[in-house]
């Protein structure tokens, strides 16, 4: 059998004795790859070793059905899968499918997409070329520091062979100060078709960045002709104030200074539709005052939903809705891609045309930690894929909580009871299947009057579970200092604890004591997380109740996801050390009582790839 990176760090984590029943050491005095299998989780996707960063350059190979999904570090690297839950690696070790150091990109390569059937109908790569370092919104842009290039993949993907010319998008638009000009992203839209007078089916290409002094900008534009060589500028369609926030900033963090990876997509309530409502997801980079050359103090994963309005010959996206993707100050950089109801993976599953994405969820906070990365030698994971599509929450009250500049519109009023609309978000159905295929153990409902924990009755045999629950409100809870939710991986050590709070209408995830290793140890990051999700009030079955909270948290070893609602995720890490850390506990802290019901914990999870165990 071959020795993979993982049966070999974990032999040398074996002789040098580490001890998860004792207190932690200094993790940086340990040997390198010691600790690789200690917080490494299974079902999500990461390469066999080393960093990863950005994911990029997904698609579906109309050849084979097989969804390709990319990730930026040293090059761009990548896997397929049939079914959304086991990958394979496109090239031994995880090398990369396209490296820097051509005529283009002499100094790297940055984030790009793929037009599946492109030059000869094959899978064409449009991606940023870097000539220049450093680039940041911080300081002045070099000119000529990233360019948009082309690479075609004849051989499934495995290589992407650059074409020898210069970029297809030489530079900016003409004496425009930007902040960044990168991340290209394809795209195809009836409504931008209509609204420019486009032949149907035409490519367009959104590429992310801003003006210096104005601020973050989305520029737009058009196929110029069949092969990919010329594209035509449409301008700034989407630009806001610099640092300028939606609303006031609690729903969607702030548009920042400078947008990365966005993507541009149409979507309705059962998943991608060219013709669909317009969506696009986005990072924002922004800092607090004074601001520093070249640090962002803070990268925010956000989506925002509006309409297509034309000015002569400009058009411009104009918001109406807007939110955040992952509310983890880890989760940045999402990328996704049209997964046809003819790829592998829906047709095994029955699923229609899907907009699929994936959010990197940084290991080391975007190198800012000085986390024991040697000792690990892996950083970092991509999130597990979500579906996107329109969502609707219905029997809403027509009263103060709807009427609010949010991340919600409301769609319908019947006398008195709104509909709204808002982003759903879930985890891929073949996932979700999946992670819940496995053992399970249901634990009786409860209802909490007294502050504090109370234990499962049963403990997951392990850090790899998924816990499914709901948790129902009084409707005096709005006005209550009530706290309630779940601890999970929980000992007489550490534990971390997960909650709503209706004081600011937060889900917190309390890591203060989540890892005894950061006792030891620099670099492991035990700050709290916390994101913002309204429960409205409902009627349901004639009484006005407050909407219950449905979680699904997944917990792969030191990943935890929490999903709730439909719309709501937030992704952190948990790296608990004490091998007895596997502990479920009820919480609840304040007045009001709290209900638990439906709560199943599923065990085990899956190994995501088979190859590199085998």
């Amino acid at each position: 059998m071959k020795l993979t990176p993982a049966i070999l760090a974990g032999s040398l984590a074996a002789r040098q004795g580490i001890d998860y029943n004792s207190a932690p050491p200094n993790l940086s005095t340990l040997a390198n790859s010691s600790l690789f299998e200690t917080w490494r989780p299974k079902a999500h996707v990461l390469p066999p070793f080393g960093q990863i960063g950005d994911p990029c350059m997904h698609y579906t190979d109309p050849e084979t059905g097989l969804f390709h999904v990319g990730w930026l570090h040293e090059g761009a690297s990548g896997a397929t899968t049939d079914d959304l839950v086991t990958y394979h690696d496109l090239n031994p070790d995880g090398k990369p499918f396209i490296v820097s150091g051509g005529r283009n990109d002499p100094i790297a390569v940055f984030d790009g997409s793929v037009i599946p059937s492109g030059i000869d109908g094959k899978p064409t790569l449009l991606y940023t070329s870097v000539s220049y370092l450093p680039i940041q919104w911080t300081i002045q842009y070099t000119r000529g520091s990233e360019t948009q290039s082309l690479a075609v993949s004849h051989d499934g993907g495995r290589n992407f062979t650059k074409l020898e010319q210069g970029p297809v998008i030489p530079s900016p638009p003409f004496a425009v100060n930007v902040t960044g000009f990168r991340d290209p992203y394809v795209f195809q839209n009836s409504q931008l078709d209509a609204h420019l007078g486009s032949a149907p089916g035409t490519w367009y290409v959104v590429i992310s960045g801003g003006v210096h002094g104005e601020g973050p900008s989305q520029f737009l534009y058009r196929q110029h002709d069949p092969d990919f060589q010329y594209w035509e500028e449409l301008g700034q369609w989407w630009h806001e104030p610099a640092n300028s926030t939606w609303g006031n900033g609690s729903w969607a963090g702030r548009w920042g200074f400078n947008f990365e990876t966005s993507n541009i997509f149409g979507l309705d309530e059962h998943g991608y539709n060219a013709e669909g409502d317009i969506f696009t997801t986005l990072g924002a980079e922004w800092s607090l005052d004074p601001i520093v050359p070249q640090v962002s103090d803070f990268r925010e994963m956000l989506w925002a939903s509006g309409n297509i309005s034309r000015e002569g010959d400009k058009v411009n996206f104009v918001p109406t809705m807007a939110g955040k993707l992952d509310w983890g100050h880890s989760a940045y950089a999402a990328a996704g891609k049209e997964l046809p109801a003819s790829s592998k993976a829906s047709k095994k599953s029955g699923a229609p045309d899907r907009f699929v994405t994936y959010l990197w969820l940084t290991g080391d906070f975007y190198g800012t930690l000085d986390f024991p990365t040697n000792q690990q030698n892996w950083t970092g994971a991509l999130l597990l894929p979500r579906e996107l599509s329109v969502g609707k929450i219905s029997n809403v009250v027509d009263n103060e909580l709807v009427h609010e500049t949010g991340s919600w519109r409301i769609v319908s009023n019947n006398s008195g009871l709104l509909e709204l609309a808002t982003l759903k978000q879930e985890i891929a159905r073949e996932t979700v299947a999946a992670l819940t295929a496995s053992d399970s153990f249901t634990e009786p409902g409860r209802t909490l009057n007294s502050p504090g924990t109370a234990a499962f009755q049963r403990t997951p045999e392990s850090k790899f579970h998924v816990i499914t629950a709901t948790i129902s409100f009084p409707q005096a809870s709005r006005a209550s200092d009530l706290r309630a939710g779940l601890q999970i991986l929980s000992s007489e050590h550490e534990s971390t604890t997960i909650y709503y709070q209706f004081s600011n209408e937060n889900i917190v995830v309390d890591r203060s004591n989540s890892s005894a290793a950061a006792k030891t140890t620099s670099g492991i990051d035990s700050r709290n997380e916390s994101g913002r999700l309204r429960l409205f009030d409902l009627i349901h079955d004639g009484q006005r109740k407050i909407e219950d909270l449905r979680l699904t948290i997944v917990v792969d070893n030191s990943i935890v996801e929490v999903h709730a609602n439909g719309r709501f995720a937030l992704s952190t890490w948990a790296r608990s050390w004490y091998a007895s850390s596997r502990e479920i506990r009820f919480f609840k802290d304040g007045n009001d009582e709290v209900t638990f019901g439906d709560v199943i914990v599923y065990e085990g999870l899956y190994d995501a790839w088979p190859d590199r165990t085998s």
